[in-house]
């Protein structure tokens, strides 16, 4: 297998909240040090990108001395938590951006889909945004010709080919940009997390194209995702980042492992948001409770399951949402929010703490993990994170008579175990 991307000892340096260096001695300081060949004097200096400390120097390395090969056909998976400096790395090989230090070699012509818009002229119709990506990848007209009625099938956004983009929505957005990427024949396509803005329907189809590019077309993919089970099915191999290091590469399962018994495993029944308390309106804590009110981690089959949040507000908003994703192996269980069974709810300023129940006799033996949603209806989300915060752990009653008694999740698989209402009755 040939080596289609090289990359030697990269790094990315930023300085927060400055472009550039931030003041004219500094920029004068590096460009004479890059006059007479010496280092850069401001690489010496920085911290590690970790999100949840607070900073000591007023530069940050998003990456630090990040060195891997991809061969042709093959499936990268890149694996860290947000803040990890995937998306970094993806802009540097599309080119978007440059590194600091290091090289990156790359045989062959790059599509990306980093992010909803990206390479798309808001004012330009989808026919016209189409030609205009396909003649950025080096393409004749004639080639994108060939290739049109593909993508536009493949899109689903036939009806308004000829609407300028900027009157799309998120999700078409992005299944023009992704059938775009995927159809005009790079031997390199990146696709960072924007894939989650797609429909159910959508992720599978642009998975199944992934798959085929690859394996079929010997193209090379490169495929950041939080969707740890999409990852396992498409990728070959992976990288786990961390703060922008690369902590190890190799076969997806192991990365996979490593990543969740680096994270997942580290996640308990209380969790106190470190990121958002300097707006108006956060999510405070979210906790996991007992019956009696208590924290727990550990739970019976025949016990209720309590996810108590508790927000600050600091000025009044209609329409708020909260609630929870219930999680396993990396796939929503189901989704809560206390609009499920009540009116939109405005919020005037206070504090306020919102429970959900999860009824006893549902859950099935095994480890389940917490993801809070704090938003606007259909407007925004006033969380900075999408992730697990927290987690708990089920198993079997095995101390009753009842329904649950003497079983285990082996012979009852599945996510949920729910005790039935049956009604037997002979009719002949």
């Amino acid at each position: 297998m040939s080596t289609i991307i090289k990359v030697e000892n990269l790094s990315k340096q930023y300085r927060l909240g400055k472009v550039g260096t931030g003041t004219l001695s500094h920029d004068v300081n590096r460009l004479w040090h890059k006059i007479r060949g010496m280092e850069d004097p401001f690489l010496q200096v920085g911290d590690v990108n970790d999100r949840t400390s607070k900073a000591s120097s007023d530069y940050v390395w998003a990456l630090k001395d990040i060195n891997f090969e991809v061969g042709q056909g093959e499936v990268l998976g890149i694996i860290g938590r947000n803040g990890a400096g995937k998306s970094t790395l993806l802009k540097i090989l599309s080119r978007t951006t440059t590194p600091t230090t290091g090289n990156v070699k790359i045989k062959g012509r790059i599509a990306s889909l980093l992010e909803v818009g990206t390479g798309f002229h808001p004012e330009l119709s989808g026919r016209e945004n189409i030609f205009l990506n396909g003649a950025i990848l080096g393409m004749t007209k004639h080639e994108i010709k060939t290739k049109f009625d593909q993508i536009v099938d493949f899109s689903g956004v036939e009806r308004y080919i000829d609407t300028p983009v900027k009157r799309y929505s998120s999700g078409m957005y992005v299944r023009l940009a992704f059938a775009v990427a995927a159809h005009l024949e790079p031997e390199i396509l990146i696709v960072d997390e924007v894939l989650a803005v797609g429909d159910v329907e959508f992720q599978k189809k642009a998975l199944g194209k992934m798959q085929d590019v690859s394996n079929n077309q010997g193209r090379t993919v490169l495929f950041v995702s939080h969707n740890l089970s999409s990852l396992r099915s498409l990728c070959t191999r992976g990288l786990l980042m961390i703060n922008g290091q690369l902590i190890s590469q190799g076969p997806i399962v192991n990365i996979i492992n490593e990543y969740e018994k680096k994270f997942i495993a580290e996640l308990k029944p209380e969790w106190t948001n470190p990121y958002d308390r300097d707006t108006n309106t956060y999510l405070d804590t979210i906790r996991i409770l007992d019956k009696n009110n208590e924290v727990k981690d550990s739970f019976l089959t025949t016990e209720d399951i309590q996810i108590e949040m508790t927000i600050v507000m600091k000025e009044s908003i209609e329409y708020v949402k909260v609630g929870f994703e219930l999680m396993k192996n990396q796939e929503v269980v189901f989704r809560a929010q206390q609009v499920d069974v009540n009116k939109m709810s405005t919020f005037t300023p206070g504090i306020y703490t919102i429970t959900g129940k999860i009824n006893k006799l549902l859950l099935n033996e095994g480890e389940y993990y917490i993801r809070p949603l704090f938003s606007v209806h259909y407007v925004k989300s006033l969380m900075k994170i999408y992730e697990e915060v927290l987690s708990f752990k089920v198993q079997i009653d095995h101390t009753i008579s009842d329904y649950h008694a003497n079983l285990n999740a082996a012979t009852h698989p599945g996510v949920i175990f729910p005790a039935l209402n049956w009604d037997i009755k002979k009719v002949n």
